[in-house]
């Protein structure tokens, strides 16, 4: 009976292009424990995937989706041998330096492109026994380089006449919500706020809520496959507010699940922010805003 274990140095495991990452790997076992050498890997790829509406519309994705390799470095870390009974800690330093002339792009969990960098160690084990495999995701982030802009807030007000993508515009109750976001391009490591104001509203409110969303396109110069999923939806307000109050807008914005706006040759990570109004008849009132995530 054996295991084995990566264990990063860096607690928060976040490492920049250029970094020597370190660490140990942990090897438990009853027993001596003979291998025919232990290994370790360092992989960083761009996976893309096709929504459902997508497939089979265009022969070309197919060949545009194959993984975008950004990190691919091996190491030797003990020759062929024998390890001792209980626990041996093997340590290890492996660069983080990108493949060819690619840059590293931030870790990024999404739903149809995911940037994902791992670590994987194996041993090998003589015939007749399994062979000993582990890995470890770390997070990849850019050093800050942009300068963020001068604060430029945007100013907004939704009425029944500014609502797009409406059939019966008669049937939408009167109303006027009007506020501003204090900046349309923001950092990654600090809040998106701002604050909004019912002015007035024929029909009671049930809620209002921000949400977050991803916009994720993969494809190629033939054609295109453009997705929008929410990341996550925060409740600012709850039943029929007092009109006239303003209310604050306060969003952090989770760490995996989003990254500075990227735009390559064959995918693009954007963001936008919906203000969603809920009426007491669950009617749904949304505008729509575009954002720029840097970080700075």
């Amino acid at each position: 009976m054996a295991t084995l274990e990566i264990r990063l140095k860096r607690v928060n495991k976040i490492y920049y292009e250029g970094d020597i990452v370190k660490g140990v790997i942990v090897v438990q076992s009853r027993g001596e424990l003979t291998h025919n050498g232990i290994t370790l890997t360092m992989e960083g790829a761009v996976n893309l995937q096709l929504s459902a509406k997508s497939v089979g519309v265009f022969e070309a994705f197919y060949n545009s989706l194959k993984p975008i390799q950004l990190v691919n470095y091996s190491l030797e870390i003990a020759k062929p041998g024998k390890l001792p009974n209980g626990k041996t800690e093997l340590p290890f330093e492996i660069p983080l330096k990108p493949k060819g002339s690619k840059p590293l792009y931030e870790t990024y969990h999404g739903v149809f492109v995911n940037i994902q960098y791992h670590l994987r160690a194996e041993m090998k084990r003589p015939l007749l026994n399994k062979d000993l495999q582990s890995q470890a995701e770390f997070i990849v982030e850019n050093k800050a380089a942009t300068k963020k802009e001068a604060l430029k807030a945007v100013e907004f007000s939704i009425t029944p006449e500014s609502l797009e993508n409406v059939k019966e515009r008669a049937k939408i109750p009167k109303f006027l919500v009007k506020g501003s976001l204090d900046c349309a391009q923001c950092s990654i490591t600090k809040p998106f706020t701002g604050e909004l104001e019912v002015v007035h509203s024929d029909k009671p409110i049930k809620s209002i809520e921000l949400q977050l969303v991803r916009v994720e396109t993969c494809g190629c110069a033939e054609g295109y496959s453009k997705d929008a999923t929410e990341i996550q939806n925060i409740q600012i307000a709850e039943g029929d507010v007092c009109r006239g109050i303003k209310i604050p807008i306060y969003m952090i914005f989770p760490r995996l699940f989003t990254c500075p706006t990227l735009a390559t040759a064959n995918f693009k990570i954007e963001f936008e922010v919906n203000v969603v109004i809920v009426l007491q008849d669950d009617h749904l009132i949304t505008e729509n805003f575009p954002i720029k995530v840097i970080r700075c």
